[in-house]
């Protein structure tokens, strides 16, 4: 058996927060590749145990190669990617929250974050902000790039 990345201070720790803040089931697909692809192997380990911290998260794990399809719908391009997206039954909604590569270090308290916020359904922005974003007229890609140093 391989050593757990997240130690049993850390796990609960996020258990804790979990059980406090999570509000609405949460599915979290992984998309990774057998190929050329340094840190899936571990991205998928963490989410499994990050997953396994709380019944309201869902892990589907997809390999980017055998489903360009569902890969497509959901905008990813690169291995290893995660998208956290709201689950109600079946059915699941993109929220357009991703990370590309594995959340460690400082990264790692982003994907907790980024897990409560699509598990409350609602993304804190000020009334101002909302309407704001309503009167876009064209589509907006932020993206926000961070290097682990």
């Amino acid at each position: 058996m391989t050593n757990p990345l997240l130690n049993d201070e850390v796990a609960g720790q996020v258990k804790d927060v979990f059980s406090n803040q999570l509000k609405h089931p949460v599915e979290i697909l992984f998309f990774g590749s057998k190929d050329n692809c340094e840190m899936c192997d571990e991205t998928h380990k963490l989410l499994g145990e990050v997953t396994a911290l709380s019944d309201k998260l869902h892990l589907t794990v997809y390999d980017l190669d055998e489903n360009k399809s569902l890969a497509s719908q959901y905008h990813v391009s690169m291995a290893p990617t995660i998208v956290v997206a709201g689950r109600e039954g079946d059915q699941v909604t993109d929220y357009g929250v991703r990370f590309a590569g594995i959340p460690s270090g400082y990264e790692f308290s982003s994907l907790i974050q980024g897990l409560i916020l699509v598990s409350g359904r609602d993304s804190g922005l000020a009334p101002a902000t909302r309407q704001a974003l309503k009167e876009l007229k064209k589509p907006v890609l932020l993206q926000v790039f961070v290097t682990p140093t």
